[in-house]
């Protein structure tokens, strides 16, 4: 399938949405004027900013009304592909190699294999709150978890996949839900005044 802006907003939405309103804009004024771009990619390496030419001669073609859509779908290409081309191609090999004689692949969607592989995009926090666990003190019926499970169901999306990322490395739902994460919170001595860290590699939330 092509790739679009859209596969780029859970890597950078902020890239994203720069390039949906650059594909939006509408005036006042030309998109050659107002967004000053050229068939360009930046990126910083170690600390220096370099580019990369997403076409021939790239650096002199300026983004224009007409080839706007072009430059887009250049760009989101070189992101998605051609920049990690070789991570990705190392990643491929060995992923094959798991699936590929299984058969397994031409069963699934491109929507299944991503929630194969990266985990369900949503998150559903009240199945974790009857599922997680509390040590070192803490219960269910503790007044600061209380305080904790109202917060987080409060929280935006955004911010409730920063809470996930935190705890356990990723801001994603393991297949089969948030029922099936191990989610621990506990408490981290009896200085109340310490700010919250977590142990990712077990799940733990300690404060």
């Amino acid at each position: 399938q092509p790739l679009n802006q859209g596969d780029l907003f859970d890597l950078s939405p902020e890239m994203a949405d720069g390039l949906d309103k650059l594909l939006l804009f509408d005036g006042p004024g030309s998109v050659e004027d107002v967004f000053c771009l050229t068939f360009e990619a930046g990126y910083a390496f170690c600390g220096e900013a370099r580019s990369f030419e997403l076409k021939p001669d790239g650096a002199n073609i300026p983004v224009t009304n007409t080839n706007r859509r072009e430059y887009v779908q250049l760009y989101v290409e070189h992101i998605l592909t051609a920049s990690i081309k070789a991570q990705f191609d190392a990643f491929k090999a060995g992923f094959l190699t798991m699936f590929h004689p299984t058969g397994l692949l031409r069963l699934l969607s491109p929507r299944e294999l991503e929630v194969l592989v990266c985990g369900s995009p949503t998150l559903d926090f009240y199945k974790l709150q009857n599922v997680a666990k509390y040590g070192a003190g803490y219960t269910a019926q503790s007044t600061v978890i209380e305080w904790f499970w109202q917060v987080v169901h409060e929280m935006s999306e955004t911010d409730k996949k920063k809470l996930l990322k935190f705890v356990t490395g990723n801001d994603r739902s393991p297949i089969g839900g948030m029922s099936k994460l191990n989610f621990v919170i506990q408490r981290q001595g009896p200085d109340s005044m310490q700010l919250p860290t977590s142990h990712t590699c077990f799940n733990v939330r300690s404060s």
